[in-house]
């Protein structure tokens, strides 16, 4: 169950506040899309999403290459997948 703080500067003596359902789910969802901080808002983006599966896939279908123990190693591994 969801819920909803109204600050005590907007209320007075204990008033009771009602907010319609639509507005209130509105705002729900607003809530929760606000937690994502401003920053890092690239990383929910429906393309990186989309990309995140397609990288999980390939992790389970064993698609990777690495771990590496050096940026020489891994350097090697780029340029021999080039040829």
């Amino acid at each position: 169950m969801d819920t909803l703080t109204i600050p005590k500067k907007l209320t007075k003596h204990g008033d009771l506040v009602v907010i319609p359902r639509r507005e209130y789910e509105e705002f729900s969802h607003w809530k929760k899309a606000a937690k994502v901080r401003t920053d890092e808002q690239w990383f929910w983006m429906p393309e990186w999403q989309r990309k995140e599966r397609e990288a999980d896939e390939d992790i389970r279908a064993g698609r990777i290459i690495g771990p590496f123990s050096d940026h020489k190693k891994f350097l090697a591994a780029l340029k021999s997948k080039k040829k």
